[in-house]
């Protein structure tokens, strides 16, 4: 186990990719990218961790990050990704991922370390109903609402228009002045 360095690149993208390709999620070049340099430079609270072979080669990836939790004034560290290559699986990389996991969440003080999977995912499930307990609470995601952007200009009036590309730049408030 050791966090990811910059060596690690093309293998750590490897596995990422791969870990998009085992939940359907297309191929992206970009999100994997701007995942892995998220990871690298420790960006938004991620840590990166690989567990490597003899060869010090990635064969495993977990991706966490800090999260604050008000209902008990403590801090969380979230697992938001644990992926082995195919060819390692069952030699116990996912569970040394967790356990080191489990120490860095001790050392920092947290309070837990939580983590989400497919119910049908029962490879996955085996290994951490032997780390972690499974909890009742069920996951919703909704997509944010539709910002509207104002623009005006000196010499024409000012009228809103809907965003439909969220990819689009635009600043905190959602109004844009030019």
């Amino acid at each position: 186990m050791r966090p990811v360095e910059r060596e690690d690149e093309d293998a750590w993208k490897r596995l990422y990719s791969g870990y998009r390709s085992f939940y359907l999620l297309p191929e992206d070049t970009d999100a994997v990218a701007t995942t892995w340099l998220w990871v690298r430079d420790r960006q938004h609270g991620f840590i990166g961790l690989v567990a490597v072979d003899d060869n010090d080669q990635p064969i495993a990836l977990a991706n966490l990050r800090w999260f604050a939790r008000p209902s008990t004034a403590t801090m969380g560290l979230y697992l938001d990704d644990l992926f082995t290559a195919p060819e390692a699986r069952g030699h116990g990389a996912a569970s040394a991922l967790l356990r080191d996991a489990a120490e860095r969440a001790a050392a920092e003080g947290a309070s837990v370390v939580r983590w989400i999977t497919a119910a049908d995912n029962a490879s996955a499930r085996s290994v951490y109903d032997t780390h972690a307990t499974a909890t009742p609470w069920v996951t919703y995601d909704m997509k944010p609402a539709r910002r509207s952007v104002t623009l005006s200009s000196p010499t024409a009036p000012r009228r809103a228009l809907m965003r439909t590309d969220p990819t689009a730049p635009s600043n905190v408030g959602g109004t844009c002045h030019h």
